[in-house]
């Protein structure tokens, strides 16, 4: 079992250098001139619990380059043109909405303009296991969804 979780850690490895060697692309607004920044972040209830499986995913699938701890120090953030985000940084994660999180989980960092780096997990994670990852973001950070 445990060669086989070194095999698939492996070629997430692989998938992630291969995508992460463009430049990063410039930062794009987080709201259009004509669309109005919100004033206050607004808790939504969390209807996707965080469970000890989904601290594994996160141990599994992210802490590789997010850190164990969330702080965006894993082993390859070294080796990574864009440093990972940092998840206990409130002050980002509080202009992004869980719906924001969750495409860019599951569709990748691209989707969101964002980081190349930042693989596609939806072919890998359930929607119900990318929710509950979302709503950990929100645990480490402390911090509250638009």
């Amino acid at each position: 079992m445990n060669r086989i979780m070194i095999l698939i850690g492996g070629v997430v490895l692989i998938g992630l250098f291969a995508g992460c060697n463009r430049e990063p692309e410039e930062e794009k607004p987080l709201y259009s001139s004509t669309e109005p920044a919100p004033s206050a972040p607004v808790s939504t209830p969390r209807t996707h619990p965080v469970t000890r499986k989904t601290r594994n995913t996160y141990q599994f699938y992210c802490a590789q380059c997010h850190g164990i701890d969330g702080h965006g120090k894993g082993i390859n953030a070294p080796h990574l043109t864009v440093p990972p985000r940092d998840h206990t940084k409130a002050d980002y994660l509080e202009t992004r909405t869980d719906e924001q999180l969750f495409t860019a989980i599951s569709q990748g960092g691209l989707a969101v303009g964002r980081a190349p780096c930042m693989p596609s997990w939806q072919h890998t994670l359930d929607e119900n296991t990318i929710h509950s990852l979302v709503s950990y973001i929100r645990e480490l950070c402390q911090c509250k969804s638009l």
